[in-house]
């Protein structure tokens, strides 16, 4: 049976290798991209991601909100959970279906988002 595919878009290399870690625990098939750039990339090459969990801050031409608007706008069926390090998050700032968790999150936030989500 495939793992569901999970895109996962942290530009900080230890916060990728525990999110990574977590997610592959729950089940997941681990992408990885730095920034919200490499991320469309990603996701214009493949139609089997299945969620993408992103950081809020970070480098390139878009924040993870505006990934999040992106994907939901491009890429409806895709599930979105933003990870905000420092960042409040404001009304209308993310799609209404998106579930956030802030850092630091326990392996145990993220397994029930996911199995929320899926």
């Amino acid at each position: 049976m495939n793992k569901p595919i999970a895109l996962i878009v942290e530009d900080e290399p230890l916060l990728m290798l525990h999110a990574v870690d977590i997610v592959e625990d729950a089940g997941f098939e681990v992408l990885e991209a730095a920034n919200a750039d490499e991320a469309v990339v990603i996701l214009e090459g493949r139609d089997d991601i299945r969620v993408v969990i992103t950081d809020v801050q970070m480098p390139g031409t878009m924040d993870g909100l505006k990934l999040a608007n992106a994907v939901r706008d491009r890429w409806p069926p895709i599930l979105i959970i933003v990870v905000p390090g420092h960042h409040k998050l404001q009304a209308g700032e993310l799609p209404d279906d998106v579930r956030f968790l802030t850092k630091p999150y326990s392996e145990r936030q993220m397994h029930e988002a996911l199995s929320q989500l899926i």
